[in-house]
């Protein structure tokens, strides 16, 4: 009997590292896209984030669905524990991720009305990439429980706070030189904003594969400079 619970055990887990790897791929779509339809100015494409983020949400209750049943049925111990319990924090978190990339977008229609700011939305794009990568590789870390590879992830979240002081900088800029620049230097300010916490909730991500694999929690994780500090440009 005791074969038969182990291996029924087995595929459940597997069966819910399956629905994680799928949902962290819808994810990483709507990162791309909202941050493409930004760029491009699509409207259509961003209106397909916004109502593909349903999926995403209910990709999160069916997974929880799947862990406590998990819990329940086959009462898991020490490692396979861990796993269970990062994998309902790592979908919560992605299920945020998913909802940064819905605002991302809804704001796409507010920015086509407005004046353009040269650049600002492609160094937006090239932000969500950076963390559209680290997402991709975070998943990566976790279907192979692989904790040198979370650690790298976390290690990258540096530069993508960087590139957040960067932009705010750059948009600060544009609102002193024209006042007609305000709004949408406003919007991309918040969108730069909501790309850096992305990068921090894929990085919660990679500290659970982190404790999955290794039982113990991650070391505290070097910063980039905070917005907070940011001074606007002396003339």
């Amino acid at each position: 009997m005791k074969p038969h619970t182990l291996s029924a055990f087995d595929r459940d887990l597997e069966a819910i590292r399956l629905s994680v790897l799928t949902m962290g791929g819808q994810v990483e779509t709507a990162i791309l896209d909202a941050s493409r339809a930004l760029e491009t100015r699509d409207q259509d494409l961003a209106a397909q984030v916004v109502e593909g983020d349903k999926r995403i949400d209910k990709a999160e209750e069916e997974i929880n669905a799947q862990v406590v049943r998990l819990l329940a049925l086959r009462q898991p111990q020490a490692d396979d524990l861990r796993s269970a319990v990062a994998v309902m924090k790592m979908t919560g978190d992605m299920e945020r991720l998913g909802d940064y990339a819905k605002n991302m977008a809804k704001r796409v229609p507010v920015l086509v009305a407005a004046p353009m700011i040269e650049g600002a939305a492609g160094a937006l794009r090239r932000q969500a990439r950076l963390v559209g990568q680290m997402l991709k590789d975070m998943l990566d870390a976790f279907a192979r429980g692989d904790a040198a590879l979370a650690r790298d992830v976390i290690s990258r979240d540096i530069e993508v706070d960087d590139m957040t002081n960067a932009l705010f900088r750059e948009f600060i800029t544009h609102m002193m030189e024209d006042p007609r620049n305000i709004t949408p230097c406003l919007h991309y300010v918040f969108i730069a904003k909501n790309i850096e916490r992305m990068g921090d909730l894929v990085t919660h991500g990679a500290e659970h594969v982190i404790f999955a694999s290794e039982g113990k929690p991650t070391e505290a994780r070097e910063k980039g400079h905070s917005t907070a500090t940011i001074e606007a440009p002396k003339e």
